[in-house]
């Protein structure tokens, strides 16, 4: 598979009368937008706003975060499965309105939701206060079931990321970036002295509005899966949970998934980079056995002398982290985890729920308890007493400056287990 994404520089976000790219600025049709979203009977009333890197914005509570794209050349334009027709992901060009997000925002339903400032204390703590945020806030009619609401508010956040994306439908990229991989044996006659890696990615699907989706497939339903690299960074996957806030891997960190960038550029110079096994994350201990046997098994098969496996999540689902690795060591399968820690606000407690002698190779993505203080904001985009119910807050974290004190729990990708984040980790 061989795909292109085409980069387009946006350097800032303004509304008015239409969708268009300019020089760098990215102009959204407001009402266009809004009347796009309110086809869907489901959604109440829709309010759109602007946050850009350095203002005193805070956004809570935010759902999820989608990067605007359209399909230029092969497939199909959309999220396969959920806001277009089945198409395989992976081939031909996509453009990417590169710096620009869409952020969602809306009503509690999950507990887990989070926090993004764009300037001060907060701003270190998270990837999007670098990026220029389209904020979509969303209402939605009275009386709709939990799952119901915020699939609701997740569809819309997709729909208006298509909406946007198409701006860069017939720009010229500023910058090109090819990612390309034959077949296994293909790459193996290549390189045939490299070690052979693979990528397992842990996702979320644990029911209850944490959820994982590829191609529409809610992932729980199915045994781990063997992906091309390009279909994750072309859309094939998106984000449907609620977990904490500060490691929950957006629709956006699927489609610029830190991992995988990383090994794409080691491909053919140290290693051979093999593809993505896609891990279903299960509460039952049947569950975890089944998806820890059949991911070994499909590193097996492809003959892989090493893997590297990221967590989403921490606590119930550092058993199946931890089962892995083990049964990875023991096929002679060299194994490299990413987590991070659930240390305790000292950062003195057992950092994960289980242990392993064979888990040797670890990278910490940071202390989801550690505390933070973020200043007031001069403007809040959503509601900022929301979070006294998010994962990391409590009654009396908003304090009355308007500052919060919450755990980094709170703050969309603080220790995110891709390496999509601002955080690294120093040895003493």
């Amino acid at each position: 598979m061989k795909l292109e994404i085409g980069r387009i520089n946006i350097k800032d976000i303004q509304l008015g009368s239409e969708t268009s790219v300019k020089d760098g600025v990215l102009c959204v049709d407001k009402e266009g937008l809004i009347a796009f979203l309110k086809q869907d009977e489901r959604i109440k009333d829709i309010l759109i706003d602007v946050a850009r890197p350095g203002e005193k914005v805070r956004i809570i509570p935010v759902k999820d975060v989608i990067e605007p794209r359209v399909k230029v050349q092969g497939g199909i334009n959309g999220f396969p499965g959920v806001t277009a027709k089945q198409a395989q992901c992976g081939e031909g060009r996509t453009h990417v309105l590169y710096g620009a997000t869409v952020v969602t925002i809306g009503d509690i339903v999950g507990f887990q939701e989070g926090v993004v400032d764009m300037w001060g204390e907060g701003a270190k703590w998270t990837p999007f206060s670098k990026t220029y945020n389209l904020t979509v806030d969303i209402k939605v009619k009275e009386g709709l079931q939990p799952h119901i609401h915020e699939e609701t508010v997740r569809i819309a956040g997709l729909r208006a990321a298509e909406f946007v994306g198409l701006a860069g439908k017939d720009i010229t990229p500023d910058e090109v970036l090819t990612f390309e991989l034959g077949s296994i044996f293909e790459e193996t006659a290549k390189y045939p002295e490299l070690p052979k890696v693979v990528y397992a990615e842990m996702n979320i699907t644990q029911g209850l509005l944490h959820d994982t989706y590829i191609y529409g497939v809610n992932q729980s339903n199915i045994l781990p899966t063997l992906l091309h690299a390009n279909e994750e960074l072309d859309g094939a996957v998106i984000s449907g949970n609620c977990v904490a806030a500060c490691d929950k891997i957006t629709t956006y960190q699927h489609q610029n998934n830190s991992v995988i960038y990383d090994l794409y550029a080691q491909h053919g110079k140290e290693i051979n980079f093999l593809g993505v096994i896609m891990i279903p994350e299960h509460t039952t201990l049947a569950g975890k056995v089944r998806a820890s046997d059949s991911t070994v098994k499909l590193a097996k098969m492809l003959g892989a002398d090493a893997v590297i496996v990221s967590e989403e999540g921490y606590g119930n689902p550092d058993s199946d982290l931890l089962m892995i690795c083990k049964k990875c060591e023991k096929s002679g399968i060299k194994t490299v985890l990413i987590t991070d820690e659930c240390a305790g606000r000292d950062g003195m407690s057992q950092p994960l729920a289980d242990t392993a002698a064979e888990a040797v190779a670890v990278v910490s993505g940071g202390n989801v308890s550690h505390v933070v203080t973020l200043s007031p904001a001069d403007k809040v985009i959503g509601n900022k007493a929301a979070i006294s119910v998010l994962a990391g807050g409590w009654e009396g974290s908003l304090l009355e400056d308007g500052s919060l004190m919450c755990e980094l729990n709170a703050v969309i990708g603080a220790t995110s287990e891709i390496g999509f984040h601002n955080v690294t980790c120093r040895l003493y």
